[in-house]
C-alpha cells in the first residue's frame, strides 16, 4: 500500500506540472506586447514546457501502473475516459503548438522592430483554439479524477 500511494502522489504532482503550464502559458503568451517581450515569453515557456513534458508523460505512465496495481480501473469509464482524452490532446501539446510557437520565433529572429509582426499575432490566433481545447481537457480530466462520477 506504500508503493501504491507514493505513486499517487507522484501521478499528483505530475499533475501539476502538466496542468500548470497548460493554463499559465496561454496567459503568458497573450500578454506579449513587444518583440522583446515575446522573445523572453518564448524563453520562459520553453522552460516550463520542458517540465510539462516530464509531468505528462509521469502522468501517463503511473496511471497506467496505478490501473497494473488495481486491475478494476480498466472496467472504470471514468478510467478509460481519462486516458482517451489524455491521448486524444496529446497531438495538440506534442505536436502542433510546438510548431506554432517554432513558427512563431521565426518570425521574430529577422524581424528587427519592437512592434510585433502581423504573421507572428495571426499565429498568436491561431493557436488559441488548440489551447482552449486543451484547457477545457485538462478540466474534464480533473473532474473525471476527483469524482470518479462513472
Amino acid at each position: 500500500m506504500i508503493v501504491y500511494n507514493l505513486i499517487v502522489a507522484i501521478h499528483v504532482i505530475a499533475a501539476i506540472c502538466g496542468l500548470g503550464a497548460t493554463f499559465a502559458l496561454p496567459i503568458l503568451m497573450r500578454r506579449i506586447q513587444t518583440v522583446s517581450q515575446a522573445r523572453f515569453a518564448m524563453t520562459v515557456y520553453d522552460g516550463v514546457e520542458k517540465l510539462a513534458k516530464i509531468g505528462s508523460i509521469t502522468l501517463l505512465l503511473t496511471g497506467i501502473i496505478l490501473g497494473g496495481f488495481n486491475t478494476g480501473l480498466f472496467t472504470e469509464f471514468w478510467y478509460i475516459a481519462s486516458l482517451v482524452i489524455y491521448v486524444a490532446v496529446q497531438p495538440i501539446v506534442a505536436v502542433i503548438l510546438p510548431r506554432k510557437l517554432s513558427e512563431q520565433m521565426k518570425i521574430l529572429e529577422d524581424h528587427k522592430s519592437e512592434e510585433l509582426p502581423v504573421a507572428y499575432i495571426q499565429i498568436g490566433k491561431q493557436i488559441a483554439p488548440y489551447n482552449t481545447s486543451t484547457q477545457i481537457a485538462a478540466i474534464v480530466l480533473i473532474v473525471l479524477m476527483v469524482l470518479k462520477p462513472f
